[in-house]
Formats: C-alpha cells, sequence, structure tokens
C-alpha cells in the first residue's frame, strides 16, 4: 500500500516538471515579438514603390514628313575653252567671288587679231566699191548686175568679219554669272585644248536641296510649302527653306517623290554638296503626349502606368506620331493623368506608389 502511494507520488511530480518545461519552452519571449512586429512593418513599408511620373499634356504635335537630301548651288559650270590656245591671263583668285560678265581667263589672240584686222580691211574695200558701184549705176555707166555682185561682196566681207570677231571673243572666257570660283589647275603659258576644264563657278547665295518622300504624301505635298532644314557641320543651326518644284514622275523602283526646295544662303555657312536631313510640315496640330520611356510593350500592344489615388494602374494605349522623345497618343490617356516614366519593371496593378523628383540631368533632356 504504501509502495503504490510512493508510485502515484512520483508520477505526479514527474507531469508536474514536464509541464513546467513545456510552458517556459513554448512561451515567446518579449523581444522576439518586439522583432516580429517590426518586421511585419518593413514587410508593410517594402510594398510602396518610388517611381517617377510626368503630367500628361497637349503638344504641338505637326503633321510632318521626314527625309535627308543633298545640297546643291543655285548654278553651276564648268568652264570650258570652245577653241585651243594658250593662257596668256587668269583673271581671278582661287576661291574668289567674281561678278557676272568679269574675265576669268584669256587665250592667246595674236593670231584671231590680225585675222579680224584683215577681214575689217577687206569688208571696208568691199563697202568702197559698193558705194562707187551704186554711185556709177545712177549715172548709167554699170548694169544692174554690177551693183548686185558689188553688194554681194560687201555682204560677204561682213560676214567675214563677224565670224573672226566671234573668234576673237572666243579667246576669253567670261563669268556667266555671279559667283564663286573654285581651285584652278591651270596657270598662264598653259596650252589647253578646245573643251578642256579651267575652273568651276558655283552660285552659292541660293542653294537647291534635292530630296525624296514616299508616294503616300503626294495629296500633301505643295510648292511653297516651308520645311526646316539641319546639317551635321552645324548642328546648332536650323535654316528655312521652300518647296520650289515637285516632280511630275515617280520614281518606279523606289515609289517616291523627287521635290526640290530652295533656301537663302547669304551667310555662306553651307555648301554645296553638304549632306541635309529634312522636316517638312504638311499641318500644324496638338496631340496629346508622353515620353517614350513611359511606354510598356505586351502581347496585346502597348500599356503606361498611370497613378490613380496613390496607386497604380496598367492602361492600355495606342500610339500614334512621334517627335522629340515624344509619342501621341490616340486613346486611353486624358490631360492632367500622371504616368510613370521610371520604375515601372517593379510596379503591378494597384501597387501603392510614391512619386519621386526626376533627376534633372533626365528633365533637360525630356
Amino acid at each position: 500500500m504504501a509502495s503504490s502511494r510512493l508510485i502515484v507520488t512520483v508520477s505526479v511530480v514527474g507531469l508536474a516538471a514536464l509541464a513546467a518545461f513545456a510552458y517556459v519552452a513554448n512561451r515567446p519571449a518579449s523581444g522576439t515579438s518586439s522583432s516580429s512586429a517590426a518586421a511585419t512593418k518593413e514587410q508593410g513599408a517594402a510594398r510602396v514603390v518610388s517611381v517617377e511620373a510626368v503630367e500628361v499634356v497637349r503638344v504641338a504635335m505637326p503633321d510632318e514628313a521626314s527625309a535627308v537630301g543633298n545640297l546643291k548651288s543655285n548654278e553651276s559650270v564648268m568652264l570650258r575653252p570652245e577653241i585651243a590656245g594658250r593662257i596668256a591671263q587668269i583673271g581671278f583668285r582661287d576661291g574668289a567671288a567674281v561678278a557676272k560678265g568679269a574675265l576669268l581667263v584669256r587665250l592667246d589672240a595674236a593670231t584671231q587679231r590680225a585675222e579680224l584686222a584683215q577681214a575689217r580691211a577687206n569688208e571696208a574695200l568691199a563697202r568702197t566699191n559698193a558705194q562707187r558701184t551704186e554711185d556709177l549705176l545712177r549715172r548709167h555707166f554699170v548694169s544692174q548686175r554690177a551693183r548686185d555682185e558689188a553688194g554681194a561682196a560687201l555682204a560677204v566681207a561682213e560676214a567675214g568679219s563677224e565670224l573672226l570677231a566671234a573668234r576673237l571673243r572666243q579667246t576669253e572666257i567670261r563669268a556667266p554669272f555671279s559667283g564663286v570660283v573654285g581651285i584652278r589647275n591651270v596657270s598662264v603659258g598653259d596650252y589647253v585644248k578646245e573643251g578642256a576644264d579651267l575652273i568651276n563657278l558655283e552660285d552659292i547665295s541660293t542653294l537647291k536641296l534635292d530630296f525624296r518622300l514616299p508616294d503616300i504624301y503626294l495629296s500633301k505635298v505643295r510648292v511653297g510649302q516651308s520645311l526646316e532644314v539641319l546639317s551635321d557641320a552645324l548642328p546648332d543651326r536650323r535654316f528655312s527653306a521652300r518647296v520650289d518644284a515637285v516632280d511630275p514622275l515617280v520614281d518606279a523602283q523606289g515609289r517616291a517623290l523627287m521635290l526640290r526646295a530652295r533656301l537663302d544662303n547669304r551667310e555662306g555657312l553651307l555648301r554645296p554638296g553638304m549632306f541635309a536631313r529634312v522636316r517638312l510640315v504638311m499641318a500644324e496640330r496638338e496631340a496629346i503626349a508622353v515620353p517614350e520611356e513611359a511606354l510598356m510593350p505586351s502581347a496585346d500592344g502597348q500599356f503606361v502606368f498611370v497613378v490613380r489615388d496613390g496607386k497604380a494602374a496598367s492602361v492600355a494605349v495606342s500610339t500614334g506620331g512621334r517627335r522629340d522623345s515624344q509619342v501621341e497618343i490616340l486613346s486611353g490617356l486624358e490631360p492632367g493623368e500622371m504616368v510613370v516614366t521610371a520604375g515601372q519593371v517593379k510596379l503591378r496593378e494597384g501597387a501603392v506608389v510614391e512619386i519621386v523628383p526626376r533627376p534633372a540631368a533626365r528633365v533637360a533632356g525630356n
């Protein structure tokens, strides 16, 4: 009986000790509770995503076409002699401006002058004979036939003088228009053949600009339209020009229109042969636009994230033209909405967002 009580007493004490150990082991400490709460708070704070955003606005988005073209002189000619001869005089400096009619090159004309003097002497004699024959005819000392022959001889002599005078003029090469001469490759004393290249003359006060556009613009282009010209050689300058002509023939190979514009170059900043970029404005209008970086691709098209009541919402959009890193939005957005431009990859539908200022460099570039 006594041993049974001992066994019961030991069992009760063991169970009590085991229960106390389990209670102490499983009771959460106060420090652990604080750490858990802090972690939960941090997880909640991590759900706020910092993004950059801009307001959707209306901007100028004109209907325009871009192209590349080549600049040409308003007038350009390579001067060549009509006859062979030895250069006796050069009347210009390389790269200098010359006026219309200025003497540029003179060939040795001793032979032509002598021939012309002889022809004029013969012409004077023939004129004297014709006058004398006319006087004798009035006195009935010669026949009508003699007067006709004297008149014909005078006409032949006059024609001979004009022919040799023309040949003498061919020894002088003069500027057909005002412009700038190039760099010569001949010198005084050189013997040049008929048709040899002497010097090029360029009128660059006005320049022609030839460029091509797809034939879909045929109904939109017209003579007199203004266009903007840019050159890689002068990246900070913009030049204005006007369409001067539209070729009636469409290129069958490229289905392109050939257009020619003219631009004022009295400052002499541009040169023939330079490459130029062309922006032709066909109609002025305004449109809703967003920066290019706001667009996100998807299987169904493009979309953007907008901030509404502090949360991100994806909106499908359809786009139109582009200009200066701005994309026209045809549908999906309204002016005044805030569209996310940086940080979209971290967003999901309904995420809580915080808009942070855009870096100054990015604002200036936009």
